[in-house]
């Protein structure tokens, strides 16, 4: 296939898209100018040990603890422990499962929506992809700016500073953002070893906390009797406690965060020497680990935390304004420990708060390049990360901006889309195991994708906000991948083209004379067809009879599809009609992609012949853009100016 000579790219064009990423790898067609080939030197990715990849998709999971058990207990109150336990339960026995399911069936970071994607084609597919995407995007890029506002929470409420800081937390958080964007800019390649740094010294000052704590509520033992009759007092009995956890659930589902990311993640999981890209093995018992090993850790302090939160913090504290807001573990930390404790422990809460958005830009710059460039309904720089990250970070800022910084009022947003992937996760390992044969996982996953739609369902219809913003963010993901495809749809969109043998002997005959296509829509493919069809492009462009052609005939299969290669049978039809067929996904992109191929095995300029196609142009073109058909003529030779700027080298393009 050839391409154009490009001028070499400028410094700073160069700096923004090296080291492309390789998500798309052999889905869309590549040119030195925009994708660069690794370099020799560079030492392939090897991945890391499923406990090191753990922490990194933990800086995301674990780093909920700043914010959670203040959001639990402004949720469901002295009841916080209770359903907190609900959804460690859902946890345990609901997203875990689901999620090793997913890790099984799309070992390769793409997760339910990959698995998804295969049960949808043509475009319905391509926009129910676009509608996960804009949830994915809104779990992810609220998981950047919600982390980054209660880092700057507990900055400014840490009592060395909050005299200085006073009203500051909107420029902090933005500043926090705009970090985040700058370590991706300048690269990322020490990201696991940070995490894990983060997370064990996170945790292990959670675990002097919340022994502290437990120690607290021993000796203290008053506290628990309060918390215990204050409660039997609201609610009565235990099952009328369960039917409240049960309903004010939905309201603690950040505490599932992490389960996305974890699969986000997964291809820097190390696996086995004898993994394949076809059959990791190794990476899928490991990431198996990475859930199961996450999923408990968080499990046993999400319990420890809500519980001595509850029974040892005022209730006041934790509404807007109170000292607890938003940070209940750093009040107990300088409550119980002092402020230099306290100071080292908001220290950590704020780097690994901050450090959670690099969890969720990662999948990010994971997911979207798998789609969106494949798709055409991003330009080819999509796929490079740092231009991602630039477009990721304004988003960021606009997000803030628009929230004022403000945890509880992100909580919705980030609930709905961490609650949508999950439903989604759900619905697809229940397809799965239904197609596998697996009856009783079957009956298991459709019981956990029935609680997850509930709880979907009960969190939208409480906080509509959130569903609001997935929608803005599926709108503009929709709005910019149809202009983006509308731009492109003049590219040369063939990724290869193969000829087979006696497609070749065509094309090696031809040359030694003029060579000559006619473009012929496939109907009958009777004699007469052919026959008339020669003598119509004859008569209509002048020609003798002595000259031969040679038809192609292009079947269009799966238009929505943007790129892919090009397979070219030859055949003899009624004993004399030489015929090309074709299978693509657009006509005018496959003809022209045949004849610069053939320009260049050849040495010679084809030429093909079209007769104008009857209808309304703009009717025809949508027809183009969308089935991949339509006015055929004038869209092959625009491809073809497109490709090739050399009038002289330039394939002709005859109608009439």
């Amino acid at each position: 296939m050839a391409t154009t000579e490009h001028p070499p790219p400028s410094r700073l064009r160069a700096w923004m898209l090296e080291g492309l990423s390789d998500m798309g790898k052999g889905h869309g067609r590549q040119t030195p100018a925009a994708e660069p080939e690794p370099r020799p030197e560079q030492p392939e990715h090897k991945g890391q040990r499923w406990y090191r990849v753990m922490c990194l998709t933990g800086v995301d999971y674990f780093s909920t603890l700043g914010y959670q058990p203040g959001i639990a207990a402004l949720a469901a109150g002295l009841l916080s422990p209770v359903a907190t336990v609900v959804l460690v339960i859902v946890t345990l026995a609901g997203a875990l499962p689901v999620y090793r399911r997913v890790a099984e069936e799309s070992p390769h970071g793409e997760g339910s929506i990959a698995m998804l994607e295969r049960l949808l084609s043509f475009w319905k597919g391509k926009l129910f992809v676009l509608t996960l995407l804009g949830f994915a995007a809104t779990d992810f890029l609220i998981t950047i700016t919600l982390s980054a506002a209660d880092a700057s929470t507990h900055l400014v409420e840490n009592p060395h500073l909050t005299d200085a800081l006073h009203d500051k937390q909107m420029i902090i958080t933005l500043v926090l953002v705009a970090l985040l964007g700058a370590v991706f800019l300048k690269g990322f390649l020490e990201a696991i070893g940070v995490a894990v740094a983060l997370v064990v010294a996170y945790l292990a000052l959670n675990v002097v906390v919340v022994a502290v704590g437990l120690w607290h509520v021993i000796t203290e033992g008053h506290v628990v009797t309060d918390w215990s009759s204050a409660l039997t007092a609201e609610h009565g009995n235990v099952f009328a406690m369960i039917g409240v956890s049960l309903l004010v659930f939905p309201k603690l589902a950040l505490g599932l965060s992490g389960f996305e990311t974890g699969v986000a993640v997964m291809p820097h999981v190390q696996g086995d020497p004898g993994d394949t890209e076809e059959h990791p093995k190794g990476r899928i018992r490991d990431t198996k680990k990475l859930l199961t090993t996450a999923a408990l850790i968080m499990s046993v302090f999400l319990i420890a935390t809500s519980f001595i939160t509850t029974v040892l913090i005022p209730e006041k504290e934790f509404e807007p304004g109170g000292q607890a807001n938003g940070r209940a573990l750093a009040y107990l930390a300088h409550e119980y420990l002092g402020n230099a404790f306290g100071t080292v422990y908001d220290v950590s809460t704020i780097a690994i708060l901050w450090f959670a958005g690099a969890s969720a830009m990662a999948g990010l710059l994971n997911l979207m390049p798998r789609y969106l460039p494949r798709y055409g309904m991003a330009p080819h720089w999509a796929r490079a990360v740092r231009p991602m990250v630039i477009v990721f970070t304004l988003v960021a800022f606009l997000v803030t901006w628009i929230f004022d910084a403000d945890v509880d009022a992100q909580g919705g947003a980030y609930a709905t889309g961490v609650l949508v992937l999950i439903s989604s996760a759900a619905i697809a390992v229940t397809i799965a195991a239904r197609k596998a044969g697996q009856r009783g996982w079957t009956i298991g996953f459709a019981v956990i994708s029935a609680v997850f739609l509930y709880v979907t369902v009960a969190n939208v219809i409480e906080r509509p906000d959130g569903v609001k913003i997935g929608a803005c963010f599926i709108a503009g993901i929709i709005l910019v991948s149809l202009l983006s495809r509308l731009a492109r749809a003049f590219e040369l969109r063939v990724t290869s083209v193969t000829l087979d043998d006696m497609a070749e002997r065509f094309v090696r005959d031809m040359a030694s004379r003029k060579i000559r296509f006619i473009a012929n829509e496939p109907d009958r493919r009777d004699k007469a067809e052919y026959r008339e069809k020669i003598e119509q492009i004859r008569a209509d462009n002048d020609m003798p009879e002595q000259e031969d052609f040679v038809f192609v005939e292009v079947t269009v299969l799966d238009p929505s599809e943007f790129e892919s290669g090009l397979t070219v049978r030859g055949e003899v039809l009624h004993n004399r009609y030489r015929v090309l067929t074709l299978e693509s996904s657009s006509i005018p992109n496959a003809l022209a992609a045949l004849l610069l191929h053939v320009r260049d095995a050849t040495g010679c300029t084809p030429h093909i012949y079209f007769e104008w196609t009857e209808g309304n142009p703009f009717a025809n073109f949508l027809r183009f853009f969308l089935f991949g058909q339509g006015e055929v003529a004038p869209v092959t030779r625009e491809v073809l100016r497109e490709a090739e700027p050399d009038r002289t080298r330039r394939p002709r393009v005859h109608t009439g």
